[in-house]
């Protein structure tokens, strides 16, 4: 498979050109990767308003993951996200989504920015986690004359557990609706054996970080549209143009174009390699006393407090001993994988967690998560006069945008609910201190 925006970057480091055009550091090199770091000049093309080696090596990446149109994001899944909810509600011209309540910030804000509103999809009580089944949806649609835009899930969320896309889908197929799935951390699923990427199972609209698993600069990501929605590729580019920059890194779409002659040639091989690895150690794990959740095969989540620890403790552990994880809080360690691990990496943290003596378990449970009361809308919270000011002061309150840490990144409430007690004690218990307030 070519890689056409490597190539003439290549091409262009070599031809020693002057280079009388941005960016400041004129490919004299500081970092390293100076000289590969152009920006749109003739023959590079423009990413959303593509024509030339960004279009091909799109329609390479199109082709790979089995889309109708895949485009590029240099800023993230956050970008691709907005470009989704932008596109359903272009295509509806209906301005509410269902969404799980473990939507990304992203999703929350985005919203707002776009004056649609969310009626929540409730599936557990966890922060991080929303079961959302068939089932429930099929109920709720049923039920209801005034369909959304269209449905938002996230699977795989941060601590590994997936959804049944397949069956979501056929109902909201079934019921005229759009499917639209936040697959930040599951952009390897279409090279499994077998594959299970969300497009694949019937998604209309996927996004997928493509740096959280697959060898990609951080910021790298994808908005793909399936061929049974394809009509909504003609408006793909323009949509994510709306809230992109004009500045797109090139470092970043190299990454991506690099990526695809790997994923063409060898990639589904290691990735199956890898996920026996990831199998393996949590077999070792489980057979040790460690509690794990979720079912995502390149991500091992330990629900640590089993074992006698919060999962910040082990996080700490495992950091002094140079093993650093993608994400802990009071109850779960989450560590991902990827086919750049080596084999001396998994027996490393088998060898240290197993060397880590196991406590009387910890009875705190995380408190349940609030269902608030809604004051105002998203957007209207987002953009009112706001103040910040301690949590013990915030009881009674509306919350004026979203208060969180990434990772997760997943909201205790949303702009425009009120901070009760309940809701307190949860945004005690994750370690805010103080929260954004709408003025009274």
């Amino acid at each position: 498979m070519k890689t056409p925006i490597c190539d003439f970057v290549n091409a262009y480091g070599d031809s020693g050109a002057v280079r009388l055009h941005m960016p400041g550091h004129k490919g004299v090199s500081r970092l390293g990767c100076e000289s590969r770091d152009i920006t749109e000049i003739g023959g590079a093309d423009m990413l959303y308003r593509s024509g030339g080696i960004i279009r091909e090596s799109e329609d390479n990446a199109a082709a790979l993951f089995g889309t109708a149109r895949t485009v590029y994001s240099a800023e993230g899944s956050s970008l691709c996200i907005r470009g989704m909810l932008y596109l359903a509600m272009q295509a509806t011209g209906r301005r509410t989504f269902w969404a799980g309540r473990n939507a990304h910030s992203t999703f929350v804000t985005a919203c707002a920015l776009l004056d649609a509103e969310v009626e929540w999809l409730w599936g557990g009580d966890t922060l991080t986690a929303c079961g959302v089944t068939a089932e429930q949806l099929h109920q709720r649609l049923h039920k209801t004359a005034e369909k959304p835009a269209a449905v938002y899930v996230t699977s795989p969320d941060y601590l590994g557990n997936v959804l049944d896309i397949a069956a979501i889908a056929e109902v909201c197929h079934r019921h005229g609706v759009l499917l639209l799935v936040d697959n930040a951390h599951g952009a390897y699923l279409r090279f499994l054996p077998e594959d299970k990427h969300p497009i694949s199972l019937g998604a209309d609209l996927c996004c997928d970080s493509a740096h959280k698993t697959l060898p990609v600069l951080t910021g790298g990501a994808y908005l793909h549209i399936s061929p049974a929605a394809a009509e909504l590729g003609e408006q793909a580019e323009h949509a994510m143009s709306l809230f992109a920059s004009t500045s797109p890194s090139y470092l970043i779409l190299q990454s991506l174009d690099a990526c695809n002659a790997y994923l063409n040639d060898g990639f589904s091989a290691d990735v199956a390699a890898c996920c026996e690895e990831v199998q393996e150690l949590k077999d070792a794990l489980s057979a040790h006393g460690y509690t794990l959740v979720g079912d995502e095969p390149l991500k091992i989540t330990v629900a640590t407090k089993g074992y006698g620890y919060t999962g910040d403790a082990v996080a700490a552990y495992l950091e002094k001993r140079s093993i650093v994880c993608e994400f802990a809080d009071p109850d779960y360690l989450v560590m991902m994988f990827a086919p750049c691990n080596a084999k001396e990496d998994f027996d490393r943290v088998e060898t240290v967690l197993c060397g880590l003596e196991k406590q009387k378990p910890l009875s705190e449970a995380a408190p349940k998560m609030p269902k608030p009361q809604v004051k105002t809308s998203l957007r209207e919270a987002l953009f009112a006069s706001a103040e910040v000011l301690p949590l013990s002061a915030c009881v009674g309150r509306v919350l004026a945008s979203p208060t969180v840490s990434c990772p997760p990144a997943v909201p205790v409430l949303v702009g425009g609910e009120v901070v009760d007690e309940s809701a307190a004690a949860v945004f005690r218990y994750y370690g805010y201190e103080t929260l954004r307030v709408v003025k009274e």
